[in-house]
């Protein structure tokens, strides 16, 4: 049976992946009645996004997050871009201007274990599963209707159903962009690679882009761009990947297979994150490529961002107002990330041999400047986003 649903509250939020979580811890934490739902009996226990960036950190502190990811996590230092062995440029975070100039690699299933905890700390729960089938607006109200028949009423509510949002379909908001052409290949892995170095790696090659990046637990994360990915990869077609594309001289052994699946990537953003009483977030409002490792990110932030406003007019009588801020504040920064990211992939997969040599001597060319290292990363750690460091 489903959990009961209450009829009223002051914020519905609709899915409940990390930055539902964060939103409903946020919003429980500072005494605002809201209720979290999500259509799936139980959560996700595959690890998905693994990467948190040092402005992710930063704003998780809010909710007491932060150190426990940490703990739990991989610090890795640097990204670097190679083709096969060699390194085309370096992006270095240890200079950033923050408590954490690191990335941090952890599955997205142990954020999601440590969201959930401070939810139930701060008197909250996931109602589970509860499928929306409509919502609309009735004057001061937004009415949302399961599935099954029940319904609740809100004052706000928030769609961070992702990118086949409900929400954000019966709000009618476009979702503008395209389709990546490749498919993409996602696999948690053990290697045989004695000296594999505690970075990042984007290995740029013709056929695509293949990241590889470590994990607690002696895991790594490989991600590739392929033509067709198949529906269940496995251990041969992975070590087939790293074999076209990863490193010639000191070759890389798959040992064994955790975890894999395939999915599409779109480049996409809503015109609006707002329509009156109806919000979204995360990828419902942004979806892009995954090069960066920013998707969860930039929903988290934009998930802790509404919290704040939201506790400014539910809690502290703040006027109305104060929620138009939030599209003012966050689509730019989603616009920003989409087009860095989708100029990333383009440049990964550039094909034929002259081109290619033309790019990786222009990259071995800007790894010599040192403003283009801050820049990379500030833009990919999204501490450019943040207003104070502009």
């Amino acid at each position: 049976m489903p959990d009961e649903l209450p009829g009223t509250t002051d914020v519905l939020i609709v899915g409940a992946g990390p930055v539902g979580l964060a939103l409903a811890t946020a919003l429980a934490r500072a005494g605002v009645d809201a209720v979290l739902i999500d259509k799936a009996a139980a959560g996700a226990n595959t690890s998905r996004a693994a990467v948190v960036h040092a402005r992710t950190l930063e704003v998780l502190r809010d909710i007491d997050v932060t150190g426990d990811l940490v703990e739990r996590g991989v610090i890795v230092p640097r990204f670097t871009v190679r083709e096969r062995d060699r390194v085309l440029l370096k992006v270095d975070f240890g200079s950033l201007p923050t408590d954490y100039p690191f990335t941090l690699l952890v599955p997205q299933n142990v954020t999601e274990e440590l969201l959930g905890d401070r939810l139930r700390a701060a008197g909250g729960r996931v109602l589970r599963p509860h499928e929306l089938a409509h919502i609309g607006q009735d004057g001061p109200h937004v009415i949302a209707t399961m599935k099954d028949g029940r319904t609740i009423r809100a004052r706000y509510a928030v769609g961070a159903d992702g990118m086949h949002s409900v929400v954000r379909d019966k709000t009618g908001i476009a979702f503008t962009g395209d389709t990546y052409a490749q498919s993409f290949v996602l696999a948690d892995v053990h290697l045989d690679w004695p000296d594999v170095p505690n970075e990042v790696m984007l290995f740029f090659s013709a056929e695509g882009v293949t990241v590889v990046a470590p994990l607690p637990g002696g895991r790594h994360r490989i991600v590739a761009t392929v033509d067709h990915a198949p529906e269940a990869p496995d251990l041969a077609h992975v070590q087939a990947l790293l074999d076209e594309r990863g490193p010639r001289a000191h070759p890389v052994a798959v040992k064994d297979l955790v975890w894999s699946s395939r999915f599409r990537v779109h480049h996409r953003l809503a015109d609006h994150y707002r329509a009156g009483r109806l919000f979204l977030a995360g990828d419902a409002a942004h979806v892009h490529s995954p090069a960066g490792g920013q998707g969860m990110n930039t929903g988290i932030q934009d998930a802790l961002n509404l919290a704040a406003k939201l506790t400014a007019v539910l809690r502290d009588g703040a006027s109305g107002t104060v929620l138009d801020e939030y599209e003012a504040e966050r689509r730019p920064v989603a616009e920003e990330v989409v087009a860095f990211t989708h100029k990333m992939t383009r440049v990964a997969t550039v094909s034929g041999g002259p081109l290619r040599g033309i790019r990786n001597t222009a990259l071995r060319a800007l790894d010599f400047v040192p403003a283009v290292h801050r820049t990379m990363a500030m833009n990919l750690s999204e501490l450019a986003s943040d207003p104070a460091r502009r």
